[in-house]
């Protein structure tokens, strides 16, 4: 049977996207991509991984392969803060460093503190907390 090990990104510019989830607390190995691959993982807890592989590397083994189009996005991460008010610190830091805005934070409904930015190639980024 199958066993869910890793969830892979397509990235632009590897080491901007290593930068943005490093805010995010993910630990990539330094330096990057010796080996210029265009390929580097971090552990995730539970032992899953988050790799990011480049545009050029995809196109290495699928040719035909080419970003998403539109106003949508087809996937988002989610990370878990320690409070509503590490919500807000995240976001607020997360747009210092460059990333993009998607939705302000807010109290939903559901009983988190919400916010959600897009990573360096727009793929969407949730930022929650109980409230």
């Amino acid at each position: 049977m199958p066993r869910f090990e890793a969830i892979g990104v397509v990235v632009s510019d590897l080491e901007r996207a290593a930068v943005f989830y490093r805010e995010l607390g993910l630990e990539f190995p330094d330096p990057l991509d010796p080996e210029g691959h265009g390929h580097v993982e971090a552990s995730l807890p539970g032992g899953l991984r988050l790799m990011l592989d480049t545009e050029e590397t995809v196109r290495s083994f699928d040719p035909e392969w080419s970003p998403p189009s539109g106003g949508g996005h087809r996937i988002s991460l989610a990370f878990r803060c320690a409070s509503p008010a590490e919500v807000d610190a995240a976001y607020a830091r997360l747009l210092e460093s460059g990333a993009t805005a998607h939705k302000e934070p807010w109290d939903a409904d559901w009983g988190q503190r919400y916010a959600e930015v897009k990573d360096p190639d727009g793929n969407v980024v949730d930022l929650f907390a109980s409230l």
